[in-house]
């Protein structure tokens, strides 16, 4: 009874930290605290599988950065459209992207553009990234250390952003 209390406690006492790292997953007010519900909910189930002597906020953090992300590769995948035609270009991109529109489908061109001129090395783990993989498995597939495949994503995301920073 006494180790329920303390977790529950110290779930509780971790509010107001959780709110601020759901805010910063999701930059949306509803959303954080909609996944501060659910993250509270998935430890309060999954409180019989806490060791005691395991760093009890990075397990609570852990858990919602998880659930963040399954959330996130499910609106991916709802978002996913499947592009019958000839021209594969528009493959996962949703519906809604604005490619219909001349403004999208510029934007969308200066990207490539932009992405096609990087070296491979920074260009091929972006891409990866960017098609679901995990940092783990674009070092496996590249054969590189999982630090250097995140500090060229970094780079190539901070690059992108530059030289793309007039369409803001």
């Amino acid at each position: 009874m006494k180790t329920q209390l303390s977790f529950q406690d110290r779930l509780v006492g971790l509010q107001s930290n959780l709110l601020n790292f759901a805010y910063q997953l999701t930059t949306n007010r509803q959303q954080a605290e909609d996944l501060l519900q659910d993250t509270t909910l998935k430890a309060l189930d999954n409180q019989d599988k806490y060791v005691d002597n395991v760093n009890f906020k990075g397990w609570i953090f852990t858990i919602m950065r998880n659930i963040f992300i399954n959330n996130y590769r499910q609106t991916v995948r709802k978002a996913t459209v499947i592009d019958q035609t000839e021209d594969l270009y528009h493959l996962n991109i949703s519906q809604d992207s604005g490619i219909n529109t001349p403004e999208g489908s510029y934007a969308v061109k200066e990207i490539s553009v932009a992405l096609n001129s990087f070296p491979d090395d920074y260009r091929i783990p972006f891409n990866m990234y960017v098609a679901g993989y995990k940092y783990n498995e674009i070092a496996a597939k590249m054969n590189l250390p999982l630090g250097t495949v995140k500090s060229r994503i970094f780079a190539a995301r901070k690059k992108l952003r530059e030289e793309l920073k007039d369409y803001r």
